[in-house]
């Protein structure tokens, strides 16, 4: 019975080695191509923030779950580097409105360029239905963590 139950989960434990492969491969290639030009991923992230021109760094670190401090952090070292700039807000003096500069927004537009030229190289080799096929896995798996995890934390509130 238990080799039964064993050969079952074995193709379980394949997929979630391969998902895990798979995830290490796409956080390392963005980190090379953060790397590439230049920064970091998490600049990387803020510069795509601000270039959205709806950039607020209190949000901007609660989405993230990160601190207010760490997303200054960032900013100094973009400000530093020259790639952001930063001018005092009209409506309210204490806030800060942040913009790409020119060369930020080179940096930014080189990062596309090359990401681009990954996805074009790496997965116009799969079918329509590949492609549909695994979006569609990927989405149901995604939406299975999200309830066990917010099963386990409504759990967990419970208890306490």
């Amino acid at each position: 019975m238990q080799a039964i139950a064993n050969a079952r989960r074995d193709p379980i434990f394949q997929a979630i080695e391969a998902m895990t492969a798979l995830a290490e491969l796409f956080e390392r290639r963005r980190e090379a191509l953060a790397r590439d030009a230049g920064i970091t991923i998490e600049q990387w992230r803020v510069l795509e923030e601000i270039s959205t021109q709806h950039f607020i760094p209190s949000m901007f670190a609660r989405s993230r779950d990160s601190s207010a401090a760490a997303v200054s952090k960032i900013l100094r070292q973009l400000l530093d580097s020259g790639l952001v700039s930063a001018a005092i807000g009209r409506a309210d003096r204490r806030n800060r409105h942040y913009k790409l500069t020119a060369r930020g927004n080179r940096t930014l537009a080189e990062l596309r360029n090359a990401r681009e030229k990954a996805i074009e190289a790496i997965w116009t080799g799969f079918s329509r239905d590949e492609l549909a096929a695994f979006s569609k896995f990927a989405a149901t798996l995604s939406d299975r963590i999200e309830r066990y995890s917010r099963a386990k934390t409504t759990r967990r509130a419970a208890v306490s």
